[in-house]
Protein backbone atom coordinates (compact mmCIF):
# COMPACT_ATOMS: atom_id res chain seq x y z
CA UNK A 1 0.00 0.00 0.00
CA UNK A 2 1.41 3.14 -0.89
CA UNK A 3 1.57 6.00 1.86
CA UNK A 4 0.79 9.19 1.28
CA UNK A 5 4.45 10.65 2.02
CA UNK A 6 6.13 7.86 0.00
CA UNK A 7 7.34 10.18 -2.78
CA UNK A 8 7.42 13.30 -1.06
CA UNK A 9 9.69 15.33 -2.57
CA UNK A 10 10.10 13.66 -6.01
CA UNK A 11 9.04 15.24 -9.10
CA UNK A 12 7.52 12.19 -11.92
CA UNK A 13 6.49 13.62 -15.12
CA UNK A 14 3.68 11.26 -16.87
CA UNK A 15 3.09 11.04 -20.47
CA UNK A 16 -0.28 10.57 -21.38
CA UNK A 17 -1.31 11.81 -18.47
CA UNK A 18 -4.34 13.35 -18.97
CA UNK A 19 -6.61 10.22 -19.61
CA UNK A 20 -6.79 6.68 -18.77
CA UNK A 21 -3.86 4.67 -16.81
CA UNK A 22 -1.75 7.80 -17.26
CA UNK A 23 -4.38 9.86 -15.45
CA UNK A 24 -4.92 7.47 -12.82
CA UNK A 25 -0.98 7.08 -12.26
CA UNK A 26 -0.80 11.04 -11.91
CA UNK A 27 -3.90 11.18 -9.32
CA UNK A 28 -2.22 8.50 -7.00
CA UNK A 29 1.51 9.96 -6.94
CA UNK A 30 -0.11 13.52 -6.94
CA UNK A 31 -1.96 11.42 -3.41
CA UNK A 32 1.55 10.03 -2.06
CA UNK A 33 3.29 13.11 -2.08
CA UNK A 34 4.87 14.07 -5.74
CA UNK A 35 5.10 16.62 -7.73
CA UNK A 36 3.74 15.69 -11.06
CA UNK A 37 4.22 17.21 -14.90
CA UNK A 38 1.11 15.67 -17.35
CA UNK A 39 2.95 15.93 -20.34
CA UNK A 40 -0.31 14.93 -23.10
CA UNK A 41 -1.27 16.58 -26.67
CA UNK A 42 -4.57 17.64 -24.22
CA UNK A 43 -3.42 18.43 -21.27
CA UNK A 44 -6.75 19.98 -20.01
CA UNK A 45 -7.86 16.41 -18.23
CA UNK A 46 -5.09 16.81 -16.04
CA UNK A 47 -5.65 15.66 -12.48
CA UNK A 48 -6.19 18.92 -10.12
CA UNK A 49 -2.44 19.70 -8.55
CA UNK A 50 -0.64 18.52 -11.99
CA UNK A 51 1.22 20.56 -14.11
CA UNK A 52 0.09 20.04 -17.18
CA UNK A 53 2.13 20.79 -20.55
CA UNK A 54 0.84 20.34 -23.99
CA UNK A 55 3.36 17.84 -25.51
CA UNK A 56 3.75 16.11 -28.33
CA UNK A 57 5.43 12.83 -28.05
CA UNK A 58 6.37 12.20 -31.48
CA UNK A 59 8.26 15.48 -32.06
CA UNK A 60 11.82 16.08 -29.94
CA UNK A 61 11.27 19.65 -30.05
CA UNK A 62 8.10 19.65 -27.98
CA UNK A 63 9.57 16.95 -25.66
CA UNK A 64 12.66 18.54 -25.19
CA UNK A 65 10.50 21.85 -24.19
CA UNK A 66 8.30 20.23 -21.55
CA UNK A 67 10.91 18.21 -20.32
CA UNK A 68 12.66 21.24 -19.20
CA UNK A 69 9.61 23.66 -18.64
CA UNK A 70 8.72 20.52 -15.50
CA UNK A 71 12.38 20.45 -14.03
CA UNK A 72 12.36 24.05 -14.19
CA UNK A 73 8.98 24.25 -12.47
CA UNK A 74 10.00 21.11 -9.62
CA UNK A 75 13.80 21.40 -9.83
CA UNK A 76 14.34 18.65 -11.47
CA UNK A 77 12.83 15.47 -12.58
CA UNK A 78 13.22 11.72 -10.59
CA UNK A 79 10.67 9.84 -12.20
CA UNK A 80 9.93 9.22 -15.84
CA UNK A 81 6.26 7.11 -16.60
CA UNK A 82 6.26 6.55 -20.60
CA UNK A 83 2.63 5.42 -20.91
CA UNK A 84 1.68 7.67 -23.82
CA UNK A 85 0.74 5.23 -26.79
CA UNK A 86 -1.62 5.27 -29.27
CA UNK A 87 -3.53 1.67 -31.43
CA UNK A 88 -3.57 -0.02 -34.11
CA UNK A 89 -5.28 -3.01 -35.29
CA UNK A 90 -5.11 -4.95 -38.18
CA UNK A 91 -2.99 -8.29 -39.35
CA UNK A 92 0.65 -7.64 -41.12
CA UNK A 93 -0.78 -5.97 -45.25
CA UNK A 94 -3.23 -4.02 -42.77
CA UNK A 95 -1.22 -1.14 -42.44
CA UNK A 96 0.52 1.01 -44.48
CA UNK A 97 4.05 2.47 -44.29
CA UNK A 98 3.06 5.92 -42.85
CA UNK A 99 1.20 3.84 -40.01
CA UNK A 100 3.55 1.89 -39.29
CA UNK A 101 6.04 5.23 -38.72
CA UNK A 102 3.40 6.51 -37.18
CA UNK A 103 2.16 4.31 -34.45
CA UNK A 104 6.14 3.15 -33.68
CA UNK A 105 6.87 7.12 -33.00
CA UNK A 106 4.29 7.38 -30.77
CA UNK A 107 4.50 3.95 -28.94
CA UNK A 108 8.41 3.24 -29.16
CA UNK A 109 10.47 6.57 -30.08
CA UNK A 110 8.77 8.65 -28.03
CA UNK A 111 9.95 6.06 -24.95
CA UNK A 112 13.43 7.08 -26.16
CA UNK A 113 12.69 10.80 -26.83
CA UNK A 114 11.30 11.43 -23.15
CA UNK A 115 13.68 9.66 -21.23
CA UNK A 116 16.59 10.98 -23.19
CA UNK A 117 15.43 15.11 -22.40
CA UNK A 118 14.96 13.62 -18.85
CA UNK A 119 18.37 11.49 -18.18
CA UNK A 120 20.96 14.55 -17.61
CA UNK A 121 18.09 15.12 -14.08
CA UNK A 122 17.47 11.31 -12.98
CA UNK A 123 21.33 11.37 -13.23
CA UNK A 124 21.25 13.61 -10.39
CA UNK A 125 18.20 12.09 -8.28
CA UNK A 126 18.57 9.81 -5.68
CA UNK A 127 15.70 7.78 -6.50
CA UNK A 128 15.87 8.01 -9.33
CA UNK A 129 13.65 5.49 -11.94
CA UNK A 130 11.56 4.77 -15.36
CA UNK A 131 8.86 2.66 -15.83
CA UNK A 132 7.40 2.17 -19.29
CA UNK A 133 3.91 1.01 -20.33
CA UNK A 134 4.34 -2.22 -22.08
CA UNK A 135 1.43 -4.53 -22.95
CA UNK A 136 0.73 -8.11 -22.59
CA UNK A 137 0.23 -8.15 -26.66
CA UNK A 138 4.53 -7.89 -26.31
CA UNK A 139 4.47 -11.53 -25.39
CA UNK A 140 1.45 -13.10 -26.16
CA UNK A 141 0.08 -13.58 -29.91
CA UNK A 142 -2.91 -11.47 -30.15
CA UNK A 143 -4.71 -11.93 -33.32
CA UNK A 144 -5.39 -8.60 -35.55
CA UNK A 145 -2.61 -7.09 -33.69
CA UNK A 146 0.86 -6.86 -35.50
CA UNK A 147 1.55 -3.41 -35.49
CA UNK A 148 0.22 -2.87 -32.14
CA UNK A 149 2.31 -5.89 -30.72
CA UNK A 150 5.52 -5.15 -32.63
CA UNK A 151 5.66 -1.52 -30.64
CA UNK A 152 4.83 -3.00 -27.17
CA UNK A 153 7.37 -6.03 -27.59
CA UNK A 154 10.00 -2.63 -28.47
CA UNK A 155 8.69 -1.12 -25.30
CA UNK A 156 9.84 -4.44 -23.63
CA UNK A 157 13.49 -5.24 -24.95
CA UNK A 158 14.14 -1.31 -24.29
CA UNK A 159 12.86 -1.68 -21.09
CA UNK A 160 15.82 -4.63 -20.39
CA UNK A 161 18.17 -2.62 -22.59
CA UNK A 162 17.89 0.79 -20.87
CA UNK A 163 17.95 -1.08 -17.54
CA UNK A 164 21.43 -2.55 -18.03
CA UNK A 165 22.71 0.97 -19.39
CA UNK A 166 21.58 3.02 -16.40
CA UNK A 167 21.58 0.31 -13.29
CA UNK A 168 24.98 1.30 -12.21
CA UNK A 169 23.84 5.16 -12.92
CA UNK A 170 21.79 3.94 -10.01
CA UNK A 171 18.63 4.43 -12.29
CA UNK A 172 16.16 1.81 -12.26
CA UNK A 173 13.91 1.03 -15.51
CA UNK A 174 10.72 -1.40 -15.23
CA UNK A 175 7.81 -2.00 -17.57
CA UNK A 176 4.24 -2.50 -16.99
CA UNK A 177 2.30 -5.06 -19.19
CA UNK A 178 -1.44 -4.43 -18.57
CA UNK A 179 -4.36 -6.88 -20.33
CA UNK A 180 -7.09 -4.89 -21.82
CA UNK A 181 -8.08 -1.97 -19.40
CA UNK A 182 -11.02 -0.15 -19.14
CA UNK A 183 -10.25 3.10 -20.50
CA UNK A 184 -11.08 5.70 -23.09
CA UNK A 185 -9.91 4.21 -25.80
CA UNK A 186 -10.93 0.80 -25.43
CA UNK A 187 -14.60 1.67 -24.76
CA UNK A 188 -14.16 4.15 -27.35
CA UNK A 189 -12.22 3.04 -30.15
CA UNK A 190 -12.75 -0.67 -30.18
CA UNK A 191 -16.83 -0.11 -29.43
CA UNK A 192 -16.68 1.88 -32.18
CA UNK A 193 -15.18 -0.19 -34.79
CA UNK A 194 -17.49 -3.47 -33.28
CA UNK A 195 -20.81 -4.84 -35.56
CA UNK A 196 -22.44 -5.84 -32.25
CA UNK A 197 -20.99 -3.58 -29.11
CA UNK A 198 -22.39 -5.70 -26.44
CA UNK A 199 -21.28 -9.11 -28.06
CA UNK A 200 -17.38 -7.35 -27.90
CA UNK A 201 -17.23 -6.20 -24.27
CA UNK A 202 -18.54 -10.07 -23.69
CA UNK A 203 -15.32 -11.11 -25.42
CA UNK A 204 -13.03 -8.39 -24.08
CA UNK A 205 -13.79 -9.52 -20.95
CA UNK A 206 -14.05 -13.29 -21.24
CA UNK A 207 -10.50 -13.41 -22.82
CA UNK A 208 -8.89 -12.36 -19.23
CA UNK A 209 -9.23 -15.18 -16.56
CA UNK A 210 -10.45 -12.96 -14.12
CA UNK A 211 -13.63 -12.15 -16.10
CA UNK A 212 -13.23 -8.42 -16.35
CA UNK A 213 -11.15 -5.50 -17.77
CA UNK A 214 -8.58 -4.54 -16.43
CA UNK A 215 -9.16 -0.83 -13.99
CA UNK A 216 -6.44 1.54 -14.42
CA UNK A 217 -6.31 2.22 -10.83
CA UNK A 218 -4.80 -1.33 -10.77
CA UNK A 219 -2.40 -0.54 -13.21
CA UNK A 220 -1.39 2.97 -12.01
CA UNK A 221 -0.90 0.65 -8.23
CA UNK A 222 1.77 -1.11 -10.27
CA UNK A 223 3.35 1.82 -11.43
CA UNK A 224 3.77 3.35 -8.49
CA UNK A 225 5.04 0.46 -6.72
CA UNK A 226 7.72 -0.05 -9.44
CA UNK A 227 8.53 4.31 -9.14
CA UNK A 228 9.02 3.93 -5.34
CA UNK A 229 12.37 4.79 -3.70
CA UNK A 230 11.61 1.45 -1.64
CA UNK A 231 12.07 -0.53 -4.49
CA UNK A 232 15.76 -0.17 -4.58
CA UNK A 233 16.37 -3.03 -5.60
CA UNK A 234 14.02 -3.48 -8.77
CA UNK A 235 15.05 -3.23 -12.41
CA UNK A 236 14.48 -4.93 -15.91
CA UNK A 237 11.21 -6.09 -14.63
CA UNK A 238 8.13 -6.07 -16.43
CA UNK A 239 4.75 -7.01 -14.40
CA UNK A 240 1.72 -8.14 -15.93
CA UNK A 241 -1.58 -6.35 -14.51
CA UNK A 242 -3.85 -9.00 -16.75
CA UNK A 243 -6.33 -10.56 -14.80
CA UNK A 244 -3.96 -14.04 -15.39
CA UNK A 245 -4.20 -13.68 -19.10
CA UNK A 246 -1.00 -14.24 -20.60
CA UNK A 247 -0.01 -16.87 -17.52
CA UNK A 248 -2.95 -19.21 -16.47
CA UNK A 249 -4.09 -22.10 -19.08
CA UNK A 250 -7.67 -22.37 -17.28
CA UNK A 251 -9.98 -25.64 -18.38
CA UNK A 252 -12.68 -25.16 -20.61
CA UNK A 253 -16.01 -24.58 -18.92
Amino acid sequence: MTTAEEFAGLTAIVTGGASGIGAAVAEQLLAAGANVAVLDLNPAGSPAGALPLECDVSDRASVDAAVAAAAAEYGGIDIVINNAGIGAQGQVDANDDAEWNRVLGVNVVSVARVTAAALPHLRRSEHAAVVNTSSIAATAGLPDRVLYSASKGAIHSMTLAMAADHVREGIRVNAVCPGTANTPWVMKGLMAKAENPEEELRQLNARQPHGRLVEPAEVARTILFLASPLQGSTTGSAIAVDGGMQGLRLRAE
